[in-house]
């Protein structure tokens, strides 16, 4: 898929789902963190589900370091991994308050350092939280881009790496987003909805189960 062609697909998407935006609910960049944090290997829709009584428990780093990890995982029962999540976050919290003052920093290698951060969490934040244009590729993100040509990479590095080469800067947040919507609501991972896909004339594997 050519850089323009590429463009086409972002402007399609766009027009599909103009709503696209980041679906997990939160009121600071600490809690964009953390929910991010706790979505792996779980839906958003759990997330924002359980994030309330969490935060109104634990608002901020300060108040999430002091707690035990038994003590916030009965908040979190109910998604996946929850005891080593419970873990993560409180020594997350912890080393924010130690190195940062408390405050979630808007540098890279700084949230990679952090207990529990990886890079599509990294991403993640700084996108939605910051501003900065990054791509946080998910298994959305992998599925779509390299189904459809955006991408034809073995691993996520690999795909966010072809993607920034691919699409405009300036349309990374964006990109990111549009493409995971189109991934939950029509190129689904087992039966993609290919017959309703307004990438139809663009996508590379289009009719292909």
């Amino acid at each position: 898929m050519t850089k323009n062609d590429a463009v086409k697909v972002l402007d399609l998407l766009r027009a599909a789902y103009p709503d696209a935006r980041c679906a997990l609910d939160h009121e600071d960049v600490f809690q964009l963190l953390v929910s991010t944090m706790l979505s792996a290997q779980t839906t958003d829709k759990r997330v924002n589900m359980v994030a309330p009584a969490l935060y109104a428990a634990y608002p901020d780093a300060a108040s999430l370091a002091k707690a035990e990890p038994e003590e916030v995982a009965p908040y979190i029962r109910s998604i996946g991994l929850y005891r080593n999540k419970s873990k993560n976050v409180v020594k997350m919290a912890r080393e924010l308050c130690d190195r940062f003052g408390g405050e979630v920093p808007g540098d890279y290698e700084a949230l990679v350092s952090l207990p529990g951060v990886g890079r599509k969490t990294a991403n993640v934040v700084l996108a939605d939280g910051f501003q900065v244009p990054r791509i946080a590729v998910d298994t959305h993100v992998f599925r779509v881009a390299n189904r459809i040509g955006l991408a034809k990479a073995e691993d996520v590095l690999k795909t966010e790496e072809q993607l920034m080469r691919k699409l405009p800067k300036d349309r990374w947040v964006e990109a990111h987003h549009c493409i995971i919507f189109h991934g939950r609501n029509c190129c689904l991972a087992r039966s993609p909805h290919c017959e309703e896909c307004c990438l139809l004339g663009l996508c590379e594997q289009a009719g292909v189960k």
